[in-house]
């Protein structure tokens, strides 16, 4: 057996508790594995924080302040479990989820993330998890609902992020530094980091016989609004590429598209209403504001070109589509995850941006 802390991130989310923690630690509960139940609260000022103490006594509680994602970074350098599963507060887990979820972390010392598969609250609709990448007017984008991702959604596999439901190793975590603040209030932080950990040589697995369940941007649509959400997205994709992508193919897919998106906004402009005018020049510019303001230039990464091309273009949706068609999907992605084949990835990714 081994010691899993499931960690809760919360912010003025009393009802989401109320709803989804029940099926937190029933999960932990079932689990052979020794687990404890935490919720980080990102200083809610509703009554998070006092239903917890009535009605969950043993959960753990952590507070923090309103750094998203990020608030992970702290409280996993607190804990001293072998994994950790972060979870949404939107999140509902079925009762036989942990063991799958966190099995490829305890027998692979390269396996540094897994994702389960996830549906919406309706139980029929389904969210991703494997999701894949494509290119999309000069940027990458994450999608889950691409042509055949029907007939492959259930088969388990290599992935190249997670979302709102992920189990991790938490010694590299750690090492990877976690979640990057300069995404705040969030959005594509978690590709950042999958993204981050395939480049320091790590990978990250999809696993459908765990099953999770999301409300969908919960807390995001009560705070933000969906116009603003929409932004943040926009954004930080923006970021992603400019922080993450040093190929020289990638760099002019990118700046050779940006002409055509500020041409696009123009001629959308008479036709939308306020909020979406210029919403790619908007985006754009506060991008270069977040950019300078963390001085996000002067510390950037060296990458490995061949590195950075086989993580594009080994989880573009297509490769993975044709794989499936021959069957052979599985045998690919165990075959990459034993031999380093870098090529050979097939994945999925969440979290992108139009």
């Amino acid at each position: 057996m081994t010691a899993i802390d499931l960690v809760v991130l919360n912010y003025n989310g009393r009802r989401l508790l109320e709803e989804c923690l029940p099926s937190v630690t029933e999960a932990a509960q079932t689990s052979r594995h020794v687990c404890r139940v935490a919720v980080i609260d990102n200083g809610s000022s509703d009554d998070s924080l006092a239903f917890l103490s009535s009605a969950y006594p043993r959960v753990r509680q952590f507070r923090s302040s309103n750094r998203g994602l990020c608030s992970y970074n702290d409280v996993l350098a607190r804990l001293d479990s072998r994994v950790v599963v972060l979870l949404n507060n939107d999140i509902k887990l079925s009762p036989s989820s942990i063991d799958p979820l966190v099995a490829p972390l305890l027998v692979d010392s390269r396996c540094f993330m897994t994702a389960p598969l996830c549906w919406l609250f309706d139980g029929q609709t389904y969210e991703g998890l494997q999701t894949a990448i494509r290119w999309r007017w000069g940027l990458v984008q994450a999608i889950s609902d691409y042509p055949g991702y029907e007939r492959v959604m259930g088969t388990a596999c290599l992935t190249a992020s997670a979302g709102a439901v992920m189990a991790v190793d938490r010694e590299r975590f750690s090492e990877l530094g976690g979640f990057d603040p300069l995404y705040l209030p969030g959005r594509l932080e978690d590709l950042d980091f999958a993204f981050r950990a395939y480049m320091a040589g790590y990978h990250a697995r999809y696993v459908p016989a765990a099953v999770a369940y999301h409300e969908g941007e919960a807390t995001f649509r009560k705070e933000l609004g969906t116009e603003r959400s929409t932004a943040l997205a926009l954004r930080n994709t923006l970021l992603f590429h400019w922080k993450n992508l040093r190929h020289p193919w990638h760099l002019l897919r990118h700046t050779a598209a940006l002409p055509a998106r500020f041409a696009l906004d123009c001629l959308r402009a008479p036709f939308v209403r306020g909020g979406q005018r210029f919403r790619f020049s908007k985006a754009y510019i506060e991008a270069l504001a977040r950019w300078r303001q963390h001085d996000a230039a002067g510390c950037l990464p060296k990458r490995s070109w061949r590195r950075e091309r086989a993580f594009i273009a080994g989880f573009d949706w297509r490769q993975f589509a044709a794989a499936e068609r021959r069957g052979l999907a599985e045998s690919s992605a165990r075959r990459a995850a034993t031999q380093g084949s870098d090529e050979n990835l097939l994945c999925g990714v969440a979290g992108g941006a139009n």
